[in-house]
Order: structure tokens, then C-alpha cells, then sequence
């Protein structure tokens, strides 16, 4: 990260200060003001035609159910490209407009998004990522999910019938009620006083 820093605060700045000094010991001060704004004006403007061509084609992976992972890459690299551009040297307007020109960009926005699985991988996060085709692969939990996923997929309707012979306490519960009469004890308990009187000779 140290070296990073020292290389962007200060060995760019240093060598695009002198490739300025050279240039316009040739050209002259005024026309390297001018060529630098000039590279500033057509980088930002094709900035924004590749942008919308990357754009789009994010859109029509999307549109079919694809991940657009080396298209966001590119994006990120049209980005830094603008940036590049808009910074005032003809070191960076050069690395900008290789990040900017398909050519170039592609090849490395392909590096950079498989060196970005390769670490995820590495590090235990989103193992597989996603496929060649843009497909998703394993369980971004790094665990496999209750069903394989390598096999075929069946889809299918069920019917649940009853079982008369099934009926375990833990699968039916039968409520049996009373249906006596109320006024059967009663006429129980009448009989019986009936049958205990003496009877008469």
C-alpha cells in the first residue's frame, strides 16, 4: 500500500513533469498547454460513448440472465480512464487511453476479473463466483446447499391420500365426545329406587 502511494503521489507527478519539460522544449509552452487540453476534451468524450456502449451491453446480459462481471470491471476502468484523462500529463493521458480503447480494455478487464475470483476464492468469501458464461457458481456461503446441485431436477405434482390403517397418535387425533342423553341418568336412577321399594303383598 506504502509503495501504491509513493508511485501515485510521487513518482508519476515526477515523471510527467519532465515528459511536460520535454515536450514543450519542442513544441512550445503554449502548444503543450493546448495539446494537453485538447487530449483532456476527446478522452471525457469518448469516455462517454464507451460508457454507454458498456452500458448497454450490461443491460442485454442482464436481460438474459447472465452477470455482467467483466462488464462492471470495464466500467470501473472507463472510470480511472476519465480520470487519466482529465489529469494534466501525457504519461496518464497514455494509460488512460489504453484502459479506454476495446482493444486494450478487454484483454484487461478479463486479467483483472479473474485474478478478483481467484482472491475471493483464496480468501474463503464467493467461492466460484461466477462461471465462463456469467453463470453463478457454488453457494456464495462457501457451503453446499441440502439438495446437489451437480444432478438432474425433476418437477412434479403430489397427491396426499388418507390411510385408515395409519392412525398413530403422532399423524391423527380422534376427539370422541359423549352422546348420551342428559336425562339418562335420571331415568337410570328412578328404575333403581323403583326396584329397591318393598312390594306389597
Amino acid at each position: 500500500m506504502l509503495f501504491i502511494l509513493l508511485f501515485v503521489f510521487i513518482i508519476v507527478p515526477t515523471i510527467e513533469l519532465s515528459v511536460l519539460i520535454s515536450v514543450g522544449d519542442v513544441l512550445g509552452t503554449w502548444n503543450t498547454i493546448a495539446l494537453v487540453f485538447f487530449t483532456a476534451i476527446v478522452g471525457v468524450s469518448l469516455v462517454r460513448s464507451q460508457g454507454l456502449s458498456t452500458l448497454m451491453s450490461v443491460q442485454s446480459k442482464l436481460e438474459r440472465g447472465e452477470a455482467p462481471g467483466k462488464e462492471i470491471v470495464e466500467g470501473m476502468m472507463l472510470a480511472a480512464a476519465g480520470l487519466l484523462l482529465l489529469f494534466p500529463g501525457f504519461v496518464t493521458d497514455f494509460i488512460g487511453l489504453l484502459l479506454l480503447t476495446p482493444i486494450t480494455r478487454s484483454p484487461i478487464a478479463s486479467y483483472i476479473f479473474k485474478r478478483m475470483q481467484m482472491r475471493v476464492v483464496a480468501g474463503g468469501g464467493f467461492q466460484g463466483g461466477f462461471g465462463p458464461q456469467g453463470q453463478p457458481g457454488q453457494n456464495p456461503f462457501g457451503q453446499n446447499g441440502p439438495f446437489n446441485q451437480g444432478g438432474n431436477t425433476f418437477d412434479g405434482d403430489f397427491e396426499r391420500k388418507f390411510d385408515p390403517n395409519d392412525l398413530t397418535p403422532e399423524t391423527h387425533q380422534v376427539e370422541i365426545k359423549d352422546i348420551t342423553p342428559q336425562d339418562e341418568p335420571r331415568a337410570d336412577s328412578e328404575q333403581k329406587g323403583e326396584q329397591d321399594k318393598p312390594k306389597k303383598d
